[in-house]
Protein backbone atom coordinates (compact mmCIF):
# COMPACT_ATOMS: atom_id res chain seq x y z
CA UNK A 1 0.00 0.00 0.00
CA UNK A 2 1.51 2.92 -0.78
CA UNK A 3 -0.36 5.37 1.48
CA UNK A 4 1.55 5.78 4.71
CA UNK A 5 -1.20 7.63 6.65
CA UNK A 6 -2.60 6.58 10.03
CA UNK A 7 -5.85 8.33 10.72
CA UNK A 8 -6.74 7.96 14.20
CA UNK A 9 -9.62 8.41 15.95
CA UNK A 10 -9.47 9.10 19.83
CA UNK A 11 -12.56 11.23 21.47
CA UNK A 12 -11.45 11.60 25.33
CA UNK A 13 -8.26 12.84 27.42
CA UNK A 14 -7.20 9.34 28.98
CA UNK A 15 -7.88 8.23 24.47
CA UNK A 16 -5.35 10.75 23.70
CA UNK A 17 -2.67 9.78 26.28
CA UNK A 18 -2.78 6.18 24.88
CA UNK A 19 -2.96 7.22 21.04
CA UNK A 20 -0.17 9.42 21.75
CA UNK A 21 1.88 6.55 23.62
CA UNK A 22 1.00 4.84 20.23
CA UNK A 23 2.12 6.95 18.20
CA UNK A 24 5.29 7.10 19.88
CA UNK A 25 6.21 3.62 19.04
CA UNK A 26 4.55 3.51 15.54
CA UNK A 27 7.54 6.43 14.81
CA UNK A 28 10.20 4.77 16.41
CA UNK A 29 9.22 1.15 14.67
CA UNK A 30 8.76 3.43 11.13
CA UNK A 31 9.77 6.82 10.69
CA UNK A 32 8.09 7.40 8.04
CA UNK A 33 4.56 7.12 9.13
CA UNK A 34 2.54 10.29 9.02
CA UNK A 35 -0.68 10.62 11.34
CA UNK A 36 -3.85 12.15 10.80
CA UNK A 37 -7.14 12.38 12.38
CA UNK A 38 -8.45 13.59 15.50
CA UNK A 39 -7.75 13.06 18.96
CA UNK A 40 -6.57 15.68 21.80
CA UNK A 41 -3.25 17.59 22.22
CA UNK A 42 -0.88 15.00 23.00
CA UNK A 43 -1.37 13.09 19.91
CA UNK A 44 -1.78 17.00 17.88
CA UNK A 45 1.55 17.54 19.45
CA UNK A 46 3.31 14.48 17.54
CA UNK A 47 0.82 14.18 14.20
CA UNK A 48 0.99 17.92 13.33
CA UNK A 49 -0.81 20.20 11.74
CA UNK A 50 -3.35 17.61 10.06
CA UNK A 51 -4.53 16.38 13.37
CA UNK A 52 -7.88 18.29 14.86
CA UNK A 53 -7.72 18.22 18.61
CA UNK A 54 -11.47 17.59 19.50
CA UNK A 55 -11.64 15.94 22.93
CA UNK A 56 -12.73 19.08 24.76
CA UNK A 57 -15.98 19.08 22.80
CA UNK A 58 -16.30 15.50 22.39
CA UNK A 59 -15.37 14.04 25.50
CA UNK A 60 -18.88 14.21 26.65
CA UNK A 61 -19.97 11.07 29.26
CA UNK A 62 -23.73 9.81 29.83
CA UNK A 63 -26.51 9.53 27.73
CA UNK A 64 -28.67 12.45 28.24
CA UNK A 65 -25.46 14.17 27.76
CA UNK A 66 -24.93 13.01 24.25
CA UNK A 67 -28.19 13.36 23.20
CA UNK A 68 -28.46 16.98 23.93
CA UNK A 69 -25.90 17.21 21.59
CA UNK A 70 -26.55 15.22 19.14
CA UNK A 71 -26.49 17.44 15.98
CA UNK A 72 -22.77 18.26 17.23
CA UNK A 73 -22.20 14.26 16.80
CA UNK A 74 -23.86 13.74 13.72
CA UNK A 75 -21.55 16.49 11.76
CA UNK A 76 -19.01 15.46 13.41
CA UNK A 77 -19.50 11.59 12.22
CA UNK A 78 -20.18 12.61 8.94
CA UNK A 79 -16.85 14.76 8.86
CA UNK A 80 -14.62 12.05 9.89
CA UNK A 81 -16.18 9.73 7.24
CA UNK A 82 -15.93 12.61 4.59
CA UNK A 83 -11.82 12.94 5.88
CA UNK A 84 -11.03 8.94 5.75
CA UNK A 85 -12.77 8.63 1.97
CA UNK A 86 -10.31 11.86 1.28
CA UNK A 87 -7.04 10.74 2.85
CA UNK A 88 -7.21 7.02 1.99
CA UNK A 89 -5.04 6.04 4.65
CA UNK A 90 -3.30 2.78 4.96
CA UNK A 91 -5.14 2.20 7.62
CA UNK A 92 -8.18 3.28 10.56
CA UNK A 93 -7.31 2.94 13.86
CA UNK A 94 -10.16 3.31 16.46
CA UNK A 95 -9.37 4.16 20.07
CA UNK A 96 -12.23 3.40 22.59
CA UNK A 97 -14.66 5.82 22.75
CA UNK A 98 -17.17 3.24 21.51
CA UNK A 99 -20.43 5.54 21.28
CA UNK A 100 -18.85 7.12 18.03
CA UNK A 101 -16.20 4.92 16.67
CA UNK A 102 -18.22 1.75 16.53
CA UNK A 103 -20.52 3.15 14.67
CA UNK A 104 -17.48 4.82 12.50
CA UNK A 105 -16.25 0.98 11.92
CA UNK A 106 -19.25 -0.09 10.74
CA UNK A 107 -19.99 2.96 8.40
CA UNK A 108 -16.68 2.45 6.87
CA UNK A 109 -17.04 -1.29 6.40
CA UNK A 110 -20.21 -0.71 4.71
CA UNK A 111 -18.48 1.66 2.28
CA UNK A 112 -14.87 -0.32 1.87
CA UNK A 113 -14.37 -3.77 2.26
CA UNK A 114 -11.23 -3.33 1.68
CA UNK A 115 -10.36 -0.50 4.21
CA UNK A 116 -8.05 -1.71 7.01
CA UNK A 117 -9.95 -1.37 10.41
CA UNK A 118 -8.07 -1.54 13.66
CA UNK A 119 -9.24 -1.00 17.06
CA UNK A 120 -6.94 -0.27 20.32
CA UNK A 121 -8.54 -0.54 23.63
CA UNK A 122 -11.74 -2.69 23.23
CA UNK A 123 -14.82 -0.98 23.96
CA UNK A 124 -16.55 -3.07 26.99
CA UNK A 125 -19.47 -4.43 25.03
CA UNK A 126 -18.73 -7.48 27.44
CA UNK A 127 -19.96 -5.82 29.91
CA UNK A 128 -23.22 -4.31 28.33
CA UNK A 129 -23.82 -6.00 25.13
CA UNK A 130 -22.20 -9.39 24.28
CA UNK A 131 -23.66 -10.08 20.80
CA UNK A 132 -22.52 -7.19 19.49
CA UNK A 133 -19.19 -8.81 19.42
CA UNK A 134 -20.40 -10.74 15.95
CA UNK A 135 -20.90 -7.92 14.42
CA UNK A 136 -17.68 -6.15 15.23
CA UNK A 137 -16.01 -9.09 13.49
CA UNK A 138 -17.85 -7.72 10.40
CA UNK A 139 -16.53 -4.56 10.85
CA UNK A 140 -13.23 -4.73 12.09
CA UNK A 141 -9.99 -6.54 10.99
CA UNK A 142 -8.07 -6.86 13.99
CA UNK A 143 -8.52 -6.07 17.71
CA UNK A 144 -6.09 -5.38 19.94
CA UNK A 145 -6.70 -6.11 23.98
CA UNK A 146 -5.92 -4.91 26.89
CA UNK A 147 -7.29 -7.67 29.29
CA UNK A 148 -6.60 -11.74 28.60
CA UNK A 149 -10.65 -12.37 28.81
CA UNK A 150 -11.23 -9.67 25.81
CA UNK A 151 -9.01 -11.76 23.71
CA UNK A 152 -10.96 -14.94 24.19
CA UNK A 153 -14.10 -13.93 23.52
CA UNK A 154 -13.13 -11.78 20.30
CA UNK A 155 -11.73 -14.88 19.48
CA UNK A 156 -14.44 -16.49 19.82
CA UNK A 157 -16.31 -14.14 17.08
CA UNK A 158 -14.14 -15.13 14.18
CA UNK A 159 -12.58 -11.49 14.91
CA UNK A 160 -8.54 -11.44 14.65
CA UNK A 161 -7.60 -10.64 18.20
CA UNK A 162 -3.76 -9.79 20.10
CA UNK A 163 -3.41 -9.32 23.42
CA UNK A 164 -1.02 -6.53 23.84
CA UNK A 165 -1.32 -6.06 28.02
CA UNK A 166 -2.05 -2.81 29.55
CA UNK A 167 -0.64 -0.04 28.27
CA UNK A 168 -0.70 1.40 31.85
CA UNK A 169 1.79 -1.00 33.10
CA UNK A 170 4.77 1.16 31.53
CA UNK A 171 3.12 4.62 32.54
CA UNK A 172 2.68 3.27 36.35
CA UNK A 173 6.15 1.85 36.52
CA UNK A 174 7.98 5.07 35.14
CA UNK A 175 6.21 7.01 38.31
CA UNK A 176 7.02 4.62 40.96
CA UNK A 177 8.63 6.12 43.71
CA UNK A 178 10.18 5.06 46.92
CA UNK A 179 8.07 6.59 49.56
CA UNK A 180 6.38 5.36 52.69
CA UNK A 181 3.28 5.78 53.56
CA UNK A 182 1.68 8.01 55.56
CA UNK A 183 -0.51 6.71 58.16
CA UNK A 184 -2.81 9.43 58.25
CA UNK A 185 -3.36 10.45 54.70
CA UNK A 186 -6.37 9.47 52.87
CA UNK A 187 -6.08 10.14 48.71
CA UNK A 188 -9.72 11.31 47.16
CA UNK A 189 -9.39 10.47 42.97
CA UNK A 190 -12.69 12.79 42.15
CA UNK A 191 -12.31 11.59 38.21
CA UNK A 192 -10.81 13.03 34.87
CA UNK A 193 -13.92 15.10 34.12
CA UNK A 194 -15.66 18.49 35.41
CA UNK A 195 -18.91 16.40 35.55
CA UNK A 196 -17.98 13.85 37.21
CA UNK A 197 -16.70 15.94 39.65
CA UNK A 198 -19.54 18.10 40.40
CA UNK A 199 -21.55 14.44 40.89
CA UNK A 200 -18.92 12.39 43.24
CA UNK A 201 -16.69 14.96 44.92
CA UNK A 202 -19.35 16.16 47.14
CA UNK A 203 -19.88 12.57 48.83
CA UNK A 204 -16.07 12.44 49.00
CA UNK A 205 -16.25 15.85 51.03
CA UNK A 206 -18.90 14.33 53.19
CA UNK A 207 -17.25 11.23 54.25
CA UNK A 208 -13.95 12.64 54.68
CA UNK A 209 -15.49 15.07 57.37
CA UNK A 210 -17.19 12.10 58.81
CA UNK A 211 -13.60 10.54 58.96
CA UNK A 212 -12.17 13.25 60.52
CA UNK A 213 -14.83 13.64 62.93
CA UNK A 214 -13.73 9.95 64.03
CA UNK A 215 -9.94 9.79 63.34
CA UNK A 216 -8.60 13.13 64.15
CA UNK A 217 -5.24 13.76 63.07
CA UNK A 218 -6.48 12.48 59.35
CA UNK A 219 -5.77 14.88 56.19
CA UNK A 220 -6.73 14.47 53.08
CA UNK A 221 -5.31 14.85 49.56
CA UNK A 222 -7.49 15.50 46.42
CA UNK A 223 -5.70 14.37 42.77
CA UNK A 224 -6.26 16.79 40.08
CA UNK A 225 -5.49 15.84 36.69
CA UNK A 226 -5.11 19.66 35.12
CA UNK A 227 -5.24 23.49 36.41
CA UNK A 228 -8.88 23.19 34.67
CA UNK A 229 -10.06 20.29 36.95
CA UNK A 230 -8.36 21.68 39.76
CA UNK A 231 -10.42 25.05 39.45
CA UNK A 232 -13.90 22.91 39.44
CA UNK A 233 -12.79 21.25 42.43
CA UNK A 234 -11.95 24.34 44.37
CA UNK A 235 -15.39 25.93 43.30
CA UNK A 236 -16.96 22.69 44.92
CA UNK A 237 -14.94 23.67 47.80
CA UNK A 238 -15.52 27.41 48.34
CA UNK A 239 -19.19 26.40 49.04
CA UNK A 240 -18.42 24.31 52.09
CA UNK A 241 -17.30 24.91 55.34
CA UNK A 242 -14.43 22.07 55.08
CA UNK A 243 -12.18 23.67 52.34
CA UNK A 244 -9.41 23.94 54.85
CA UNK A 245 -9.55 20.30 55.32
CA UNK A 246 -8.00 19.77 51.47
CA UNK A 247 -5.18 20.38 50.05
CA UNK A 248 -5.24 19.50 46.21
CA UNK A 249 -2.64 18.31 43.95
CA UNK A 250 -2.54 18.67 40.52
CA UNK A 251 -0.85 16.20 38.53
CA UNK A 252 0.41 14.07 41.54
CA UNK A 253 -2.13 11.17 41.12
CA UNK A 254 0.67 8.34 40.97
CA UNK A 255 2.56 9.90 43.79
CA UNK A 256 -0.41 10.39 45.83
CA UNK A 257 -1.78 6.70 45.68
CA UNK A 258 1.81 5.67 46.94
CA UNK A 259 2.01 8.26 49.97
CA UNK A 260 -1.73 7.64 51.13
CA UNK A 261 -2.94 4.53 53.53
CA UNK A 262 -6.23 4.52 52.04
CA UNK A 263 -8.41 6.01 49.30
CA UNK A 264 -11.43 6.97 47.94
CA UNK A 265 -11.27 6.36 44.31
CA UNK A 266 -14.06 7.12 41.23
CA UNK A 267 -14.90 4.67 39.17
CA UNK A 268 -12.56 4.69 36.09
CA UNK A 269 -8.43 3.52 35.40
CA UNK A 270 -7.47 5.26 38.30
CA UNK A 271 -9.10 2.14 40.23
CA UNK A 272 -6.50 -0.43 38.45
CA UNK A 273 -3.80 2.40 38.90
CA UNK A 274 -5.21 2.45 42.62
CA UNK A 275 -4.55 -1.53 42.98
CA UNK A 276 -0.89 -1.56 40.82
CA UNK A 277 -0.01 1.10 43.45
CA UNK A 278 -1.32 -1.71 46.09
CA UNK A 279 -3.62 1.33 47.68
CA UNK A 280 -6.39 0.33 49.87
CA UNK A 281 -9.45 2.16 48.44
CA UNK A 282 -13.50 2.11 47.99
CA UNK A 283 -14.81 2.87 44.92
CA UNK A 284 -17.71 5.63 44.20
CA UNK A 285 -19.27 6.06 41.11
CA UNK A 286 -22.51 8.56 40.44
CA UNK A 287 -23.97 9.95 37.30
CA UNK A 288 -27.03 11.53 35.96
CA UNK A 289 -30.44 9.68 36.87
CA UNK A 290 -31.44 8.56 33.34
CA UNK A 291 -27.35 7.95 32.20
CA UNK A 292 -27.53 5.36 35.56
CA UNK A 293 -30.72 3.77 34.89
CA UNK A 294 -30.25 2.97 31.61
CA UNK A 295 -26.37 1.88 32.73
CA UNK A 296 -28.38 -1.07 34.92
CA UNK A 297 -30.47 -1.69 32.16
CA UNK A 298 -27.69 -2.57 30.05
CA UNK A 299 -24.99 -3.92 32.49
CA UNK A 300 -24.25 -7.56 31.99
CA UNK A 301 -21.47 -7.58 34.80
CA UNK A 302 -21.64 -7.77 38.44
CA UNK A 303 -19.55 -5.45 38.92
CA UNK A 304 -18.30 -1.65 38.11
CA UNK A 305 -14.85 -1.37 38.85
CA UNK A 306 -12.29 -2.84 36.99
CA UNK A 307 -10.34 -4.87 39.89
CA UNK A 308 -13.63 -6.33 40.92
CA UNK A 309 -14.45 -7.10 37.20
CA UNK A 310 -10.64 -8.65 36.87
CA UNK A 311 -11.34 -10.77 40.71
CA UNK A 312 -14.35 -11.87 39.44
CA UNK A 313 -15.82 -10.76 43.04
CA UNK A 314 -16.33 -7.77 45.26
CA UNK A 315 -12.19 -7.31 46.55
CA UNK A 316 -13.42 -3.36 46.84
CA UNK A 317 -16.20 -1.84 48.02
CA UNK A 318 -18.59 -0.49 45.69
CA UNK A 319 -20.32 2.91 46.67
CA UNK A 320 -22.52 3.48 43.33
CA UNK A 321 -25.11 6.32 43.01
CA UNK A 322 -28.28 6.04 45.48
CA UNK A 323 -26.07 3.37 47.69
CA UNK A 324 -23.11 6.49 48.02
CA UNK A 325 -23.79 7.22 51.63
CA UNK A 326 -21.17 9.19 53.29
CA UNK A 327 -21.21 7.08 56.72
CA UNK A 328 -21.20 3.60 55.12
CA UNK A 329 -18.53 4.95 53.43
CA UNK A 330 -16.44 6.65 55.86
CA UNK A 331 -17.02 3.02 58.17
CA UNK A 332 -15.24 0.91 54.80
CA UNK A 333 -12.48 3.78 54.67
CA UNK A 334 -11.73 3.38 58.14
CA UNK A 335 -11.78 -0.24 58.27
CA UNK A 336 -8.73 -0.41 55.59
CA UNK A 337 -6.96 2.12 57.95
CA UNK A 338 -7.43 0.18 60.84
CA UNK A 339 -7.67 -3.48 60.03
CA UNK A 340 -4.47 -5.09 59.05
CA UNK A 341 -5.62 -8.45 58.38
CA UNK A 342 -8.51 -6.58 55.56
CA UNK A 343 -5.52 -4.74 54.31
CA UNK A 344 -3.54 -7.56 53.68
CA UNK A 345 -5.79 -9.56 51.77
CA UNK A 346 -6.78 -6.79 49.75
CA UNK A 347 -3.30 -6.14 48.92
CA UNK A 348 -2.87 -10.09 48.42
CA UNK A 349 -5.86 -9.39 45.86
CA UNK A 350 -4.21 -6.16 44.02
CA UNK A 351 -1.13 -8.65 43.28
CA UNK A 352 -2.95 -11.38 41.74
CA UNK A 353 -4.84 -8.69 39.49
CA UNK A 354 -2.05 -6.81 38.53
CA UNK A 355 0.03 -10.01 37.27
CA UNK A 356 -3.00 -10.58 35.14
CA UNK A 357 -2.31 -6.55 33.36
CA UNK A 358 0.79 -7.61 31.28
CA UNK A 359 4.75 -7.45 32.02
CA UNK A 360 4.60 -3.83 30.00
CA UNK A 361 5.29 -3.04 26.31
CA UNK A 362 1.52 -2.78 25.30
CA UNK A 363 2.26 0.20 23.14
CA UNK A 364 5.25 -1.46 21.29
CA UNK A 365 3.15 -4.38 20.55
CA UNK A 366 0.32 -2.96 19.32
CA UNK A 367 2.67 -0.61 17.14
CA UNK A 368 3.99 -3.99 16.06
CA UNK A 369 0.54 -5.51 15.39
CA UNK A 370 -1.06 -2.68 13.51
CA UNK A 371 2.21 -2.08 11.39
CA UNK A 372 2.15 -6.05 10.43
CA UNK A 373 -1.39 -5.16 9.52
CA UNK A 374 -0.20 -2.63 7.15
CA UNK A 375 2.08 -4.70 5.62
CA UNK A 376 0.33 -7.66 4.90
CA UNK A 377 -2.52 -5.79 2.68
CA UNK A 378 0.56 -4.12 1.15
CA UNK A 379 1.63 -7.75 0.12
CA UNK A 380 -1.91 -8.78 -0.72
CA UNK A 381 -2.16 -5.44 -3.06
CA UNK A 382 1.14 -6.30 -4.23
CA UNK A 383 -0.03 -9.79 -5.24
CA UNK A 384 -2.57 -8.42 -7.29
CA UNK A 385 -0.68 -6.16 -8.66
CA UNK A 386 2.10 -9.06 -10.15
CA UNK A 387 -1.14 -11.62 -10.89
CA UNK A 388 -2.30 -8.31 -13.09
CA UNK A 389 0.54 -7.89 -14.93
CA UNK A 390 1.01 -11.28 -15.71
CA UNK A 391 -2.27 -11.96 -17.42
Amino acid sequence: MANHDIYFVAGEASGDNHGAALMQSLRQLAPDLAFIGRGGPRMGAIAGVNFRNWTDEAGVVGLWEVVKRYGYFRRQFHQTLAEISKAKPAAVVLIDYPGFNLRLARALRARSAAQRIIYYISPQVWAWNRRRISKMAKWLDLMLCIFPFEADLYRKSGLRTVFVGHPMVENMEAHRIETPRDQDLIGLFPGSRAREIRKIFPIMIATARKIARIRAGTRFEVAAASERLAFEIRTILSKSDAATMFRIRVGETAAMMQRASAGIVASGTATLEAAWFRLPFVLVYKASWPTYIVARLLMRVKYLGMPNVLADKEIVSEFIQHRAKSREMAKAVLKLLTDSESRRILISEFDAIVAKLGAGGANRKAARAILDEIDEDSRHDNDGLQANSVT
